[in-house]
């Protein structure tokens, strides 16, 4: 069970407050995206301003760490339409990678790294190493991917876009997909478009490949259960204590 930007659901998105409700509500691991700031400090954030998770405006990447420490990362965070904003004022910020890391040593990481000018890869794969726990790369473009792949070929990573279509046309061609080295998951949504990314066949072929399936963002527990029985490995939820009880009523025993 991994926790989508903590428990995004729950709790402001990549802040600490979310990991640690994460952890509580019985995540397996956390998964998270980063940026850097002007001055050089790997930040965990979505996108690549702050205008939607804080009460500041601007590109993350020329905004000093110091100042980025200003703004209140619990601003626009609401858990019911609007109606309440319980996180405002409450001293929420945006963390540094190592942050997190220093604050649940004990909880592996799934890493995406968002930004791709000016290159942050060498940053995060030396605080990956220097962590005390796994830590899985990931990057949705190509062109970041290919960089981590040639800085630590040897750190765990999952697909980046391109690798899971070549993945999807093997299939659908009838060959057998190969996967890159030190790949350990598929990191995919149910389905793109009309296209069926999740089948028994995906799975299937993962699992031959040596990967685990792990499937995003899945809050709905009908749709978690469908997920389960097809065999995937990992389910990435804004709710990890939805997933929690789910998973566990699937391991007790019937009497």
């Amino acid at each position: 069970m991994i926790g989508h930007r903590g428990a995004a659901g729950l709790a402001p998105e990549n802040t600490l407050v979310s990991f640690h409700r994460a952890r509580a509500d019985g995540a397996d691991v956390l998964e998270l995206d980063v940026h850097a700031t002007v001055d050089g400090e790997i930040v965990v954030l979505h996108d690549a301003t702050i205008d939607r998770t804080t009460d500041g405006t601007g590109p993350v990447n020329r905004c000093a760490w110091a100042d980025l420490q200003r703004h209140d990362a619990g601003f626009h965070f609401t858990p019911d339409g609007g109606r309440s904003y319980p996180y405002r004022g409450q001293g929420v910020a945006v963390p540094r990678l190592v942050d997190l890391i220093r604050s649940l040593p004990d909880m592996p990481l799934n890493v995406e790294i968002k930004q791709e000018e000016p290159s942050i890869v060498d940053a995060v794969v030396r605080i990956a190493r220097a962590a005390p726990v796994t830590v899985v790369l990931a990057a949705e473009h190509d062109t970041i991917m290919t960089a981590i792949r040639q800085a630590a070929p040897d750190l765990p990573t999952s697909l980046a876009a391109g690798e899971v279509a070549e993945f999807h046309g093997a299939l659908e061609r009838g060959a057998s997909p190969t996967l890159p080295s030190a790949t350990v998951a598929l990191q995919i949504p149910p389905r793109f478009g009309e296209i069926e990314l999740v089948t028994e066949a995906s799975v299937a072929a993962a699992h031959a490949c040596g990967a685990e399936m792990h499937v995003w963002t899945i809050n709905d527990s009908v749709e978690m259960e469908r997920l389960l029985a097809l065999g995937c490995d990992g389910i990435v939820t804004d709710f990890p204590g939805r997933a929690r009880r789910l998973f566990d009523a699937r391991a007790t025993p019937v009497a």
